[in-house]
Parts: structure tokens; C-alpha cells; sequence
């Protein structure tokens, strides 16, 4: 898929012909990243999760949501942007990726944000934390940018590991 395909990808349309897609506005640090609303199956508040022996660093464990064990990403730490800090405001974006669920820890979620396709400029490649491979593009609001992720393929990508944890629906 080109990245013009994927930001038009679960594109709606408005009266004046523009697509426009929602996306889930939360932080890590001082960024802030969005991901297809689509993608989001419920935020929760963070709570321990149960630990997985050899799992890599930036999965923090398990937790068991209504009979599914689905595994918790710390997003912080996969992007290898400090240590962690887990407060009031730390949340858990449940996702439904490919029927598959899984859980991302972030710092904390502000707002669904409504971005029609000329908002959304392609992202450089500077060699950022996060691979150009996995990102759909950058999303400008007035001032306010979004790095907008791609988290299906971040997800699913064989460098998460996830395949052989990542329980169906």
C-alpha cells in the first residue's frame, strides 16, 4: 500500500468532496502521536499487568480483559524515549488490529481529531525512534502536529513479536 493510499484508506468524504479520517490524539513525552480511531476498541486506566518471563523490555506483561489475555505494549519504551512514569493520566489503548486485540501504554489521551487528507503531509525520513516504514504521515492542526501511526503494521511487524502472543477477538 503507498502512503497515499493509507491516508485515504478508511477515508470518509464531506460535502466538498475532501476525505477526512478520525484518529485518537495521545502523548508520549513531549510528542504527540495519532492512530486511526478505527483501530481503538476502549482506553483504560492503567493497572499492573502480570509479567511474561523473556518477553522484550517494552512488553510489559499481560492482562486478562473479560476472558482475553491480550498482551500491553509500553509504547515509551519501544520508542526508547526514557523511563516510564505511571500516573493518574497513564492509560492503556485497547486495540482491535487484523481481529486480534492488544494493548499499548501511553502517557495520556487527549482527543479524536478529524483530519481531511491535505492536513496530513508525508513524514521525513530523519531517522526518528520510530521506523518511516510504520508511520502514515504527519497531521497539522493550525500549530499542533500529530505523528500519525500506522499501528497495525507497527503491531504486527515481526519486530514487535507479537504474532505468536496477540490473541483473536
Amino acid at each position: 500500500m503507498t502512503q497515499a493510499e493509507a491516508i485515504n484508506s478508511n477515508a470518509a468524504t464531506d460535502e466538498a468532496g475532501n476525505a477526512s479520517r478520525e484518529f485518537l490524539a495521545f502523548t508520549l513525552g513531549k510528542e504527540e502521536y495519532g492512530i486511526d480511531i478505527l483501530k481503538v476498541q476502549e482506553i483504560r486506566g492503567y493497572e499492573a499487568v502480570t509479567r511474561i518471563a523473556n518477553a522484550p523490555t517494552f512488553i510489559k506483561g499481560v492482562m486478562n480483559l473479560r476472558g482475553i489475555i491480550v498482551p500491553i505494549v509500553d509504547m515509551r519504551l519501544k520508542f526508547n524515549l526514557g523511563t516510564p512514569t505511571y500516573d493518574q493520566f497513564t492509560v492503556v489503548i485497547i486495540l482491535n488490529i487484523g481481529g486480534r486485540v492488544v494493548g499499548m501504554v501511553v502517557d495520556s489521551v487527549s482527543d479524536v481529531i478529524g483530519l481531511k487528507s491535505s492536513q496530513i503531509k508525508p513524514a521525513p525520513d530523519v531517522g526518528t525512534a520510530l521506523n518511516t516504514d510504520y508511520l502514515i504521515g504527519l497531521g497539522t492542526i493550525d500549530e499542533r502536529m500529530l505523528i500519525l501511526v500506522e499501528i497495525d503494521k507497527l503491531m504486527l511487524s515481526p519486530e514487535m513479536g507479537l504474532s505468536d502472543h496477540v490473541q483473536a477477538a
